[in-house]
């Protein structure tokens, strides 16, 4: 099994938004680790490209999804520059079947790694937080996959972005924050920071320990995406979508 071929052909359906088999199908002994080897692959054909490697990413942070998926931790995916929306509009060529999902993102001043990551090393390795969306769109048919073909679709990562203002990390507990998303103009859902883990910054500590496996850290300036707190929601062209942060105001999204 040659783990570059599939990684040129997840590769090649991330670029053209079109979507594809599992490849757990015709390769059912795929693992985990094998998956995040696929998932770096695809970054670095990104990179030869020219794009550059800008965050990361958290999934399956609720227990009800790991739950779902017969897992005891989150996953983690890959952010790109050319994944960063600079206008609030999203484009609806090149992509399959985008869902929207309210988040808040960390921004780290200090590397941060090892396995013994704590919440206070978090704290203390971060200049600012801001109110985020992120777009995921998994390339396969669907909306369907195993936790294996979701990792080697980098976590279904597709684009995101940040609100135009960072917030100090002791601005708020951040457990409690409340957010409300809209999709042209009805409340479809509601949710608070401790639906991420109990509290959004284990996300990032449970990111550095993860990376920690594989001797990888997460780098000064990196953005972590810590996961949805609400479930996400799907978009089609002409819909307008609102996410309403308490204490930090909204943030909009254009569907065209």
């Amino acid at each position: 099994m040659d783990l570059k071929q599939l990684a040129e052909r997840i590769d090649q359906h991330q670029r053209t938004g079109r979507d594809m088999d599992k490849v757990t199908i015709e390769h059912p002994s795929l693992n985990v680790n094998d998956a995040y080897d696929i998932q770096k692959m695809c970054i670095d054909f990104a990179q030869e490209r020219g794009d550059k490697m800008v965050g990361w990413k958290m999934g399956l942070t609720s227990k009800a999804k790991q739950i779902s998926v017969g897992v005891d931790e989150p996953i983690y995916g890959r952010l790109t520059q050319s994944m960063e929306l600079s206008e609030p509009v999203l484009h609806m060529d090149q992509l399959i079947h985008p869902r929207v999902e309210p988040e808040i993102a960390f921004v780290l001043n200090k590397e941060l790694g090892g396995e013994h990551v704590t919440p206070r090393d978090v704290w203390m390795a971060t200049e600012c937080i801001f109110p985020a969306i992120e777009v995921i769109d998994s390339r396969y048919k669907n909306f369907s996959f195993t936790l294996v073909d979701v990792i080697a679709d980098n976590a279904s990562s597709t684009k995101f972005i940040l609100g135009d203002q960072a917030f100090s990390p002791y601005h708020t507990a951040w457990d409690e924050m409340g957010v409300a998303m809209y999709r042209n103009g009805e409340m479809l859902h509601s949710g608070t920071g401790a639906a991420v883990l109990g509290h959004p910054v284990r996300s990032v500590a449970m990111l550095a320990k993860m990376l920690s496996r594989t001797e990888q850290t997460i780098k000064p300036g990196m953005v972590v995406l810590v996961g949805g707190f609400t479930e996400a929601i799907d978009v089609n062209s002409g819909d307008h979508v609102e996410v309403r942060y308490e204490k930090l105001g909204s943030l909009n999204l254009d569907v065209t």
